[in-house]
């Protein structure tokens, strides 16, 4: 390796992981949370085509997830520079670690978004009482 590089020679592959981890994570949320919804905005536009905007946030709120993670991995990357100044085993250690952190929450908020999303889209469409609105303390 070049004598100009400071740090640990393996310490970048591990920060690039853990941005590749935030990215890959998020997206498959994104993407599972999207086609689990658009189960739930298809029966809503069969049943009562009126209220298919509605059922229409979960799945915006899935795709804010992918975008989320390349943000993460965005900021990751953008410091891993070991030119500029050293980056150790630590460093790469700490980018991994937020990147699976990022990338495992954004995977479960979609597969919760998915799951919630359809669920509420069916529920809305065939005017089945869920959640809360079955409750008196809410009404």
């Amino acid at each position: 390796m070049s004598s100009t590089f400071s740090g640990d020679e393996t310490a970048p592959f591990f920060g690039f992981l853990g941005a590749a981890a935030a990215l890959v994570f998020s997206c498959m949320g994104a993407a599972y949370g999207t086609a689990k919804s658009g189960v739930g905005v298809a029966s809503m536009g069969v049943m009562r085509p009126e209220l298919v905007m509605k059922s229409i946030v979960p799945v915006v709120m899935a795709g804010v997830l992918g975008i989320y993670g390349l943000i993460i991995a965005v900021i990751i990357s953008t410091g891993i520079n070991p030119k500029a100044k050293s980056y150790y085993l630590f460093d790469g250690y700490a980018h991994l670690s937020s990147g699976l952190a990022c990338g495992l929450a954004g995977l479960s908020a979609g597969m919760a978004i998915g799951i919630v999303g359809d669920a509420g889209g069916q529920c809305t469409a065939a005017k089945v009482v869920c959640g809360h609105d079955s409750d008196p303390y809410f009404r």
